[in-house]
C-alpha cells in the first residue's frame, strides 16, 4: 500500500504540478481519479467519478441558479474603486474591467481584419459583462465578431441570451452549455478567450489552460480579471495580521456578518470553498498564467482592503460619513505599501497573455510584473 501511494504521489506531482498546494480533499479526488484509470464508464464530464465533485457541481450550480445579479457590491467599494483603482486603470486607456476585455478585444479584432473574429468567454454565467462588453465594441465601431459564452449552468445561459437580445447585440452572442473543467475548442479557433471571475472557480486549471492554449490561434489573446489571493478566499498569515489589525478599530456593529449572519469578533478568515467551487484553487492561478503564458499587460491590485469592501461587511461603511472615508483611506494605504514593499502580495488581477513565444513587452504598475505578486504558499 505505501509503494501504491508513492506511486501515486509522483503522478500526481508529474500530472498536477500545482497539486502540492491543493487541498486535502482535492488531493484525494486526484488519487481516486488515477487509481480509476480509463476503467470507469461513470465518469463526469470532468474525467472523475469522485461523488465530492458532484456534490460541489450541484452545490455550484444552485448557489447561482437564482443569481440574477452576481456582481453587486456596496456602496463602499465602488467609492475605494473609483477614488483608487480607477486611476491605475486609467494609466492603461480603460477606466473599469468591461473597458479592459472591450480594449483588448478590439486589438484582436484589428490584428484579425478581413475575417469575422470568433472570441469565447468561459464561465460567463449570465452574460451580463459579455454583452456590455459588446456594445462597447460597437460604439467603438468594432463589428466583425462574436463572442462564445460558455456556462454549466442552463438557466444562466438562458438569462444571457434573452439579455443579448433586449440589448440589441443578440447576432454577437452564441452560448454553449459546457463544464469548462472538460471544455475541448479546436485548434486555433478563437482569436482571444476572456475569464471574467471564472478562474477561481475552477478545479482542473492545468486542463482549462492547456485547452485555452490550444483553442488560441497563433496571435490570440487570454484575457482575466479574477481572484488570484489564498485559496477559499483567505488572508495569508501575513495580510491577516494587518485585517486584524484594523478590525479592532471597527465599532461593534461593522463587524456584523451579513452573509453568515452572525457576529465577528475578529476576522473569522473562513474558507468560501467548503461546498461549491468558490476560490477552489485560487492561489493556484497566478503561478501557473506565469508558467504558461506571456503577458502583454498586467495589473495586480487590492489584499487588505477585500474585508472592508466586500459584501459581508462593506454594507456597514457610508461613503458619506468621515469616518467611514478615513478608515477605508488608511486601509488602503497601508495595502499599498505593504504590496510595494513585497511583505504582502496582491489578490486581484487584470491580465491580456498571449501565446508563447510573445516578442512583445508587459505593460504594469512599477514594481509589480506577473511574477513578483506570486505568493510562495511555503512561505
Amino acid at each position: 500500500m505505501k509503494t501504491s501511494i508513492a506511486r501515486l504521489t509522483s503522478r500526481i506531482a508529474e500530472r498536477f504540478p500545482s497539486a502540492r498546494r491543493m487541498p486535502e480533499p482535492l488531493k484525494r479526488l486526484l488519487r481516486r481519479y488515477l487509481l480509476d484509470g480509463s476503467s470507469s464508464g461513470a465518469r463526469t464530464r470532468t474525467g472523475t467519478n469522485d461523488a465530492a465533485y458532484a456534490s460541489r457541481l450541484a452545490a455550484e450550480k444552485q448557489i447561482f441558479e437564482d443569481q440574477v445579479e452576481v456582481n453587486d457590491l456596496p456602496a463602499i467599494f465602488h467609492y475605494w474603486s473609483n477614488t483608487y483603482l480607477r486611476p491605475k486603470l486609467e494609466r492603461f486607456g480603460f477606466s473599469d474591467p468591461d473597458g479592459f476585455f472591450a480594449t483588448f478585444l478590439a486589438r484582436s479584432v484589428h490584428d484579425h481584419q478581413g475575417t469575422t473574429a470568433r472570441f469565447a468567454s468561459v464561465g460567463a454565467g449570465n452574460c451580463d459583462t459579455e454583452v456590455r462588453v459588446a456594445k462597447r465594441l460597437l460604439d467603438l465601431g468594432v463589428r466583425d465578431f462574436t463572442i462564445e459564452c460558455i456556462d454549466i449552468n442552463a438557466t444562466m445561459l438562458a438569462r444571457g441570451h434573452a439579455l443579448a437580445e433586449e440589448a440589441g447585440v443578440g447576432a454577437h452572442i452564441r452560448t454553449h452549455e459546457t463544464d469548462f473543467n472538460a471544455w475541448k475548442p479546436s485548434p486555433g479557433s478563437f482569436a482571444a478567450i476572456m475569464a471574467n471571475q471564472s478562474l477561481h472557480h475552477v478545479v482542473q486549471l492545468e486542463t482549462l489552460f492547456d485547452a485555452i492554449t490550444r483553442g488560441l490561434d497563433d496571435d490570440g489573446r487570454f484575457l482575466t480579471s479574477d481572484m488570484i489571493g489564498r485559496n477559499g478566499h483567505m488572508r495569508w498569515p501575513e495580510a491577516l495580521a494587518i485585517v486584524d489589525e484594523f478590525w479592532r478599530e471597527l465599532p461593534e456593529a461593522y463587524r456584523w456578518n451579513r452573509q453568515l449572519k452572525r457576529h465577528e469578533a475578529s476576522h473569522g478568515n473562513w474558507d468560501c470553498s467548503g461546498e461549491g467551487f468558490e476560490g477552489i484553487r485560487a492561489q493556484d492561478i497566478l503561478p501557473l498564467l506565469v508558467e504558461r503564458f506571456d503577458f502583454e499587460f498586467f495589473l495586480g491590485y487590492g489584499n487588505v482592503i477585500d474585508p472592508f469592501v466586500d459584501r459581508s461587511f462593506g454594507g456597514h461603511f457610508d461613503p458619506d460619513r468621515e469616518w467611514d472615508r478615513d478608515f477605508i483611506d488608511r486601509v488602503h494605504a497601508r495595502d499599498e505599501a505593504e504590496m510595494l514593499a513585497g511583505t504582502i502580495k496582491p489578490t486581484h488581477i487584470m491580465a491580456a497573455m498571449r501565446k508563447r513565444p510573445f516578442a512583445g513587452t508587459c505593460a504594469h504598475l512599477p514594481g509589480l510584473p506577473p511574477a513578483q505578486c506570486v505568493r510562495d504558499p511555503r512561505a
